[in-house]
């Protein structure tokens, strides 16, 4: 069956189908009982516009569609960073029906879909097309993609055995609302997986002022700015990777002062072209979010139990807090748990 049987219009929850009866990809629409309609566009469902707070995401993720990937750079940092926050292998995934929501290009979709779940991935941005293409071939039965709002998620509460959002939390308006978001979507005995920015999250003073002046600006120029900038102190980076010991007075300084995203002391297995990829990749992600939120693993925790989640669990780890928590496997929410 395919997952696009799992979506809903947003004014009477009700299934939405391809209009004449067509696959969701070689449909124009989808449309429900009651007459609404959501386009379907380059063979995916829209339920949101595309312009909004996350358009420099959709830029940023067609243009690297590629880059994060595990299966593309050889390496396991996507895959070892989904099984830490997972809290276990991959394999509790293997036949469950999962929401990915914030699912970029991909980076953590085709590791999903490899260990065997059917995954939903949705993102607000027009990152669903990176998305589709990286990961369409897996098939309508474990695979589906959808453009919409995590506050407005186009499906039954309780759907899913695991939701999946990594990397997003923090750049929505937020945070705590869109915790409580995903965990409606989270079936009795499910689990939901998360991360969040801390107040550890580096940043120095160019950083915060280049971002201060590119959010202001429309993504599609914010976008060039923010990769010249990139490009223009790559180079001086790379010279530190090539010698690192006889310049290695110089590299502490650099990486305190400097804009660019440096992995290379983080993840040297990349070598230097996905080294430079990356930096770019992450420097133009740093200095055009329209949002970014900080928060405590205490936060963080408070709100994972306020939404009725158990068996919370919190660590430091990966880009500040990484925290997952289980549905009871009651029906209903414990009390005190937000709307």
């Amino acid at each position: 069956m395919s997952l696009a049987t799992l979506l809903r219009c947003h004014a009477h929850g009700l299934p939405v189908t391809p209009d004449g009866g067509a696959r969701v990809e070689d449909s124009s629409a989808l449309a429900c009982a009651e007459g609404c309609r959501v386009p379907v566009v380059r063979g995916i469902p829209r339920f949101v516009d595309s312009a909004n707070y996350a358009a420099g995401f959709g830029l940023q993720w067609n243009a690297f569609r590629k880059t994060q990937l595990d299966s593309y750079t050889g390496t396991n940092i996507s895959r070892d960073r989904l099984t830490r926050c997972l809290g276990g292998p991959l394999e509790l995934l293997r036949g469950k029906t999962v929401l990915e929501v914030g699912c970029g290009a991909g980076r953590f979709t085709e590791l999903m879909l490899g260990a065997g779940a059917r995954v939903f991935a949705c993102d607000l941005s027009l990152a669903v097309e990176a998305n589709f293409e990286n990961c369409r071939g897996f098939g309508p039965e474990s695979y589906q993609v959808c453009q919409a709002d995590v506050r407005r998620l186009p499906f039954a509460p309780g759907t899913f055995d695991f939701v999946v959002c990594l990397g997003v939390i923090q750049h929505t308006p937020d945070p705590e609302e869109t915790i409580a978001a995903l965990a409606r979507q989270v079936r009795p005995g499910g689990t939901l997986v998360i991360d969040h920015y801390s107040y550890d999250y580096p940043r120095n003073f160019l950083q915060r002022n280049l971002r201060r002046l590119l959010i202001r600006l429309p993504a599609r120029v914010a976008k060039p700015l923010a990769l010249a900038v990139a490009r223009s102190l790559l180079p001086v980076h790379r010279l530190m990777w090539k010698n690192p010991r006889g310049l290695w007075r110089l590299r502490a300084p650099l990486l305190r002062h400097s804009p660019l995203i440096d992995y290379r002391a983080a993840y040297p297995q990349l070598g230097e072209e996905l080294l430079s990829q990356w930096s770019l990749l992450d420097t133009h992600d740093t200095l055009t979010d329209y949002y970014k939120h900080l928060r405590t693993p205490e936060e963080i925790e408070a709100c994972l139990r306020s939404c009725g989640l158990v068996s919370v669990e919190v660590a430091r780890g990966g880009n500040g807090v990484e925290a997952r928590g289980r549905m009871p496997a009651a029906a209903g929410r414990v009390e005190g748990a937000r709307a």
